[in-house]
């Protein structure tokens, strides 16, 4: 009995430490290895110019066109959210509280909503912030609670 449990936790040990590591493209082409312990690394030396790209792309400022318009969003789930206090009136009295700013200051720039749950990408003060909507409770995104 003793050998067979011994024998059973030796095989399960061994498929652990038996994961390989990948290797994988980015959408800006460089490739990057993921390691086994859930850690990754460039594989690729850093070129000025994708890394001044790359900065550019992950700036949290927001550069917004004037002839700007906000995207409609679908009326039926918005009257749906009225009793719970979940419209975008709402989302966007939540942002400008969290930002300090006037609820005209913050602009929804891009909206993926359903009934149950939505993600909202809004300008607030010049920088891009992420809200995501549960049910009723809205919540920054990154934020666990």
């Amino acid at each position: 009995m003793k050998f067979s449990f011994f024998l059973l936790l030796f095989v399960i040990s061994s498929f652990a430490f038996a994961q390989n590591n990948y290797i994988v493209k980015t959408e800006d082409g460089r490739r990057v290895l993921l390691k086994a312990d859930f850690t990754w690394e460039y594989i690729d030396a850093d070129n000025s110019d994708s890394a001044n790209a790359l900065i550019a792309k992950e700036s949290n400022t927001c550069n917004i066109a004037e002839d700007f318009v906000e995207p409609e969003l679908n009326n039926k789930i918005q009257s749906q959210l009225k009793k719970g206090r979940a419209t975008i009136e709402f989302v966007k009295k939540k942002v400008a509280k969290d930002f300090n700013c006037t609820e005209d200051e913050v602009l929804l720039l891009s909206a993926s909503e359903q009934k149950a749950k939505a993600v909202y990408e809004f300008c607030a003060n010049g920088t891009k912030v992420s809200y995501k909507r549960i049910g009723n409770t809205i919540i920054k995104s990154g934020k666990l609670f």
